[in-house]
């Protein structure tokens, strides 16, 4: 599980990336001057508090949806500029904290260089030999202590020699020594009443002297140096520089020995829940990973690669959500640009959400946290969102937010400004979390937020001419439809995901209620309304309907396929109903066809769609495509440029090739490609509040172990006779017609299924 290289990063783009949740870095590994690129979470542009709301969107709502009704799609976008987009157009964006600088002295050309990261133990390492002397980098990003250490050690004594300092190039107030061993930058992020920040470090020489001077710590000859630092904002209303005098007092006193040993076990909690083998022993182990990855490219498959790229999505998630800290925006923690693409902020009409897809599958629950936290800071300016635009109650949010979290609509771009379902989307991820913990103390506080954001459509949906409850005005998020005389256009009634999100969302509340016994006549009102929302249609090439209308896209290839949003993330199209079901499959078929999957994230989801397909050939063939086109040479997803999403995005779509839990039942290996002849998976989680073991031979499970964590029946889909062992008793189940096996579980025992 080492990503590891035999060259310096020549830029960004390979370098190594660590972080903690709240601190982020990105490790060059180069031999004269290493670098360092840093991102502190809460470093944005400008400061919270703004209203971008346009005080004419409620005036001219109804006559907006007017000219929508009557086809008049023309002048209901030319009004829908001037009266809904916001003043100003767009949210705050994330800043980079900056870089640190090590300049060693005497450096020559250096012989036998490695740099890796270890995603075992979250720690990125740096060795060469310079002459008789070799040198070694160690750095690691500590959650338990919010510092980023690094090591710098020889095996020979007083050869470690250094000049090392901060920068940031704009916005900085102050840039200094502090004697006897420290440095301290900070400034006030761009924009008006920007952020302020602190970034502190220390030096801890064994051997040798150390000097400061002006913004510079001189170190010479030494036997080793560990480098501390740590980062603030006043974000949370603290005094940054002291935040950070307290966090390096503490850390400073322990040795780098103490560090990484407290690291290593905090990461490990959580990273060693799942294992994941394919085939036999990983034969290419000893190739470095960029020409591994330039070896599938010709056609060589490479299953180790493929299992630590599966390890890779699950190390980045640890390292950039941790509880306490922000969710992961569109570039998780690291950014290295003062102006990012798309603001580096939260997408969410695909891109946020596609950050927590493994959190779940993948046994990482804690990292769903900070994303929980997020919404709840949406709510308020959800609710002005939501009264001020729409004349509406409850909360909602557009396609984008930010860490203040700002609901107005984002940018002025008719195919995505006016889309009043990110925070419907978002919430689902309460029910989610939910669906795989049974935690019921959780689900009674994330009742009300689902509620509340459900509330929203009883007064925002309104009548079409088949009697249906549609969303309007509205889009299909980023695609543009072609009208009969030519017209092109983006806004619409009733898209199809629309209408499967607010589905999943009244039935996540409904069945709250069932749950908690609440007995909340809000229930009595959405199961009316949900039963007058349209279901998905199939269209004339055998697709799933974009929109109510069965138009022509104008990209019939485009990368966003929000239409299959019932095949996945949700379950609304099964093989249940079998034509719906090659609807979908077509969707995906005909979006192919047109060169779609060009981003790295629309193919990631294409990978979870052909799973949910039980499809595992061209779920695989995807994968490939994943790896052959949209990842970078440090593994990171690439749009271009990088994105995040799509590495997460890659991570759940292995884990529903292996495992799936939507439908009420585990299906275990439903979309195995028939390369993964051999292997075993541990730790999956699924639905119901299990976790799941599997081993296989010939594609087919030959073990399976089940861990109940909540005591519920287990319905499993399985072909033949079974039996099931609780180490207690010796339990046989059969199949009925439809290949399900249900037996009772209790909290805490395994059961073993042979």
């Amino acid at each position: 599980m080492k990503l590891w290289y035999e060259n310096p990063a020549e830029d960004w783009n390979e370098a190594l990336p660590i972080g903690c949740g709240n601190l982020g870095g990105m490790i060059f590994g180069q031999v004269q001057r290493e670098i360092i690129q840093l991102n502190e979470d809460t470093l944005w542009s400008g400061g919270g508090g703004v209203d971008r709301h346009n005080p004419d969107a409620r005036r001219y709502l109804d006559d907006i949806r007017g000219f929508i009704i009557k086809g008049e799609i023309e002048k209901a976008e030319e009004l829908e500029k001037m009266a809904m987009f916001s003043t100003p157009a767009n949210e705050r964006v994330y800043q980079p904290l900056g870089d640190l600088y090590i300049d060693f002295l005497n450096h020559e050309k250096a012989e036998e260089y490695e740099r890796q990261l270890d995603i075992e133990k979250a720690i990125a390492k740096v060795s060469y030999r310079i002459g008789d002397i070799t040198y070694t980098r160690k750095f690691f990003a500590s959650y338990k202590h919010k510092i980023i250490a690094v090591h710098i050690s020889a095996d020979k004594k007083e050869s470690i020699s250094f000049i090392t300092n901060l920068d940031r190039g704009i916005n900085i107030d102050y840039n200094k020594a502090i004697k006897p061993n420290g440095l301290e930058m900070g400034g006030e992020s761009q924009g008006e009443k920007g952020i302020k920040f602190c970034a502190k470090l220390k030096v801890i020489p064994e051997g040798g002297t150390l000097r400061t001077m002006g913004d510079r710590i001189y170190l010479n000859n030494a036997n080793s140096a560990l480098i501390l630092l740590t980062a603030r904002t006043d974000y949370w209303g603290d005094k940054p520089s002291d935040w950070c005098d307290e966090i390096l007092e503490i850390a400073g006193r322990l040795s780098f020995k103490n560090l990484q040993e407290e690291h290593i076990k905090d990461y490990t909690s959580l990273f060693d829940r799942v294992n994941l083998k394919l085939n036999r022993e990983d034969k290419y182990k000893n190739i470095p990973t960029d020409k591994r990855l330039l070896r599938f490219k010709d056609s060589q498959d490479d299953f180790g690669l493929i299992e630590t790229y599966f390890q890779y999505g699950r190390y980045l998630l640890i390292a950039g959500s941790r509880k306490g800290s922000l969710p992961c925006n569109l570039q998780g923690i690291w950014n290295k640009d003062m102006d990012p693409p798309w603001g580096s902020k939260y997408t969410i009409n695909i891109n946020t959400e596609m950050n927590y897809w493994p959190a779940e599958s993948c046994n990482l629950s804690e990292c769903h946290s900070p994303l929980f936290e997020l919404i709840e800071k949406m709510r308020p300016s959800g609710r002005k969102s939501a009264e001020l635009m729409y004349g509406a109650r409850g909360f909602m949010c557009h396609h984008n937010t930010d860490i203040w979290g700002d609901t107005a609509p984002q940018d002025h771009y008719m195919p995505a400004t006016i889309w009043p379902m990110g925070a419907a989307w978002l919430t689902l991820h309460l029910w989610e979390h939910y669906s795989f913990t049974c935690d019921k103390v959780f689900l009674a506080k994330a009742y009300d937020t689902m509620r509340e954001a459900a509330l929203f459509f009883v007064d925002y949906l309104i009548e079409n001419e088949e009697g249906y409850l549609v969303t309007c005005p509205s889009v299909s998020p980023e695609n543009t439809y072609i009208l009969p005389n030519g017209q092109k256009g983006n806004i619409c009634i009733g898209p199809s995901m629309d209408s499967q999100i607010i589905y999943d969302l009244f039935t996540a509340c409904i069945k709250t209620n069932e749950i908690l016994n609440l007995e909340d006549d809000f229930i009595d009102e959405i199961l009316i309304l949900r039963d007058r929302l349209p279901k998905p249609e199939i269209g004339k090439y055998g697709q799933v309907k974009e929109w109510a209308i069965d138009y022509d896209e104008a990209e019939p290839g485009h990368r966003h396929i929000s239409h299959l949003f019932g095949l996945y993330p949700s379950n609304q199209i099964t093989e249940k109903d079998r034509d719906l079901f090659k609807a979908a499959r077509r969707t995906l078929e005909r979006r192919l066809e047109h060169g779609g999957g060009h981003t790295g994230w629309s193919r990631a989801w294409i990978i979870n769609m052909w799973a949910r397909l039980k499809d595992g050939e061209l779920a695989y063939k995807n994968l490939r495509q994943l790896l052959i086109k949209s990842t970078l040479a440090n593994l990171f997803d690439t749009h271009p440029p990088f994105q995040i999403d799509g590495n997460f995005g890659g991570t759940a779509g292995i884990a529903e090739m292996l495992l799936q839990s939507h439908g009420g039942k585990l299906a275990f290996l439903p979309a195995i490609p028939s390369v993964f002849k051999e292997g075993y998976v541990k730790g999956l989680c699924a639905r119901g509040g299990f976790t799941v073991d599997i081993e296989w031979k010939d594609n087919k499970p030959v073990k399976i172990q089940i861990h109940s964590k909540a005591g519920n029946t287990c319905h499993m889909q399985i072909d033949g006779k079974v039996k099931v062992l609780d180490g207690q008793n010796e339990v046989y189940a059969y199949p009925s017609g439809d290949r399900i096996i249900s037996f009772e579980t209790k909290k805490g025992l395994t059961y073993i299924i042979e």
